[in-house]
């Protein structure tokens, strides 16, 4: 008599906390993902006050650092810095996103770095598209009833990016590797 064969398990899902970081305005999504599917648990804004520089980034670390022991992401990925016009705005985004990544270091997190263009790419097929199309993206995979505002939705489109091995449905895992042109080197 043989006996019965393991009834498999489904799979369990991986949280994934997108972070669209900013000075003034730190956006945060959150999915969850199981197998390929996608699907929506939280988004918002972080909004820091006008006021001095550490304490802004106060802000945007006990707020990033309050949504992550309420939600419990696996994994975080965060948007990377373009390189400014004006070299004291990219230094300002760049402490910014420093605070936001130590709130997820903080809590154990892995945390993968995703170009602007890699997560257009990723979303909506175009790594030139316009924010309207990434929102309008991301509302259609997540399936949500309303538009995400441009912050939460360019956060839930890192995550996306990051559920989708970084370049699209199903690509290649992009770790260890650079984009260079539009091709992993």
């Amino acid at each position: 008599m043989t006996p019965p064969s393991p009834i498999p398990l489904p799979p369990y899902p991986t949280r994934i906390l997108g972070i669209d970081p900013g000075l003034r305005i730190t956006g945060f999504g959150i999915l969850d993902k199981t197998g390929q599917q996608l699907s929506y648990v939280a988004s918002g804004c972080i909004k820091t006050p006008d006021g001095e520089l550490p304490e802004r980034l106060k802000v945007i670390l006990n707020s990033l650092s309050e949504v992550i022991a309420q939600h419990r992401p696996d994994q975080a990925a965060v948007e990377k810095v373009f390189v400014n016009v004006n070299p004291q705005s990219t230094l300002l985004l760049g402490q910014a996103r420093g605070a936001a990544i130590c709130a997820a270091v903080l809590a154990n997190l892995p945390v993968a770095e995703y170009t602007a263009l890699q997560v257009k790419q990723a979303v909506v097929g175009s790594g030139h598209a316009k924010k309207e199309q990434v929102q309008e993206m991301v509302k259609r995979l997540l399936k949500l009833s309303g538009t995400p505002g441009t912050d939460a939705a360019d956060a839930l489109a890192c995550a996306i990016c990051h559920a989708h091995g970084g370049l699209g449905l199903g690509a290649l895992a992009t770790k260890g590797f650079r984009v260079r042109h539009g091709r992993l080197v």
